[in-house]
C-alpha cells in the first residue's frame, strides 16, 4: 500500500477544510503503518496495553462506523471488533492481520465520505445516543479529527519502537 498524504489548504472553505484535514489525518495514520509486516503491526507497546498500530487501524474502522453510518446516516449495522460497544476491544489485534483491518477500515473511510457528501450541510443533525443529544455534522467532523489527532500520536510511539521510524 502506498500512501499519499496531501497537505491541507491553508485558505478554503469550512467543508472543503474540514473534509482535507481530517482525510489529513486519516492518511497520517495510514503512513504510521505503511510498509510494515502483520507481526510488526501487531506489536504491542508494553504490558499489559494490547495497543499496537493494527489495533488502532481496527479501532478507528469502528469509529468511523459509529459516527458516519450509525449516527449520521441512521444506519442498523453492528459494530466489527467491538460487540458490546468497548471501543478499547478493538485494540487487541492478535488474531487480526493487516489486509482484514486496513480493508475494513477503508471501506468505512469510504462510507464516511459518501454520507458527508450526501449531507446537504454540516448543520445536518442526528441523535448520539451514546452522548444523549443531538449531534451536527461539524461536530463529528471536528470530532473525527481530534480521534485521528491523539490516536496518531500514540503511532508515533508504536512506530517508534517496531523500527525506531520518527517524525512520519
Amino acid at each position: 500500500m502506498t500512501v499519499e498524504r496531501i497537505g491541507p489548504p491553508s485558505v478554503a472553505g469550512e467543508r472543503e477544510m474540514l473534509r482535507a484535514f481530517l482525510d489529513f489525518h486519516r492518511a497520517t495514520l495510514a503512513l504510521k503503518c505503511e510498509g510494515l509486516s502483520d507481526e510488526e503491526l501487531r506489536r504491542t507497546s508494553m504490558p499489559p496495553s494490547t495497543l499496537s498500530l493494527l489495533g488502532l487501524v481496527r479501532h478507528m474502522a469502528e469509529v468511523e462506523r459509529t459516527w458516519f453510518r450509525r449516527v449520521i446516516n441512521k444506519e442498523d449495522v453492528p459494530l466489527v471488533w467491538s460487540p458490546e460497544g468497548d471501543y478499547q476491544a478493538a485494540y487487541d489485534a492478535s488474531g487480526s492481520t493487516g489486509a482484514e483491518a486496513f480493508t475494513a477500515w477503508q471501506a468505512e473511510v469510504e462510507h464516511s465520505r459518501r454520507i458527508e457528501r450526501a449531507a446537504e450541510s454540516l448543520d445536518v443533525t442526528a441523535y448520539q445516543p451514546r452522548w444523549g443529544e443531538e449531534v451536527s455534522l461539524r461536530l463529528v467532523m471536528l470530532h473525527m479529527m481530534h480521534e485521528y489527532a491523539r490516536h496518531n500520536g500514540h503511532a508515533d510511539l508504536l512506530r517508534e519502537g517496531v523500527d525506531g521510524t520518527v517524525g512520519v
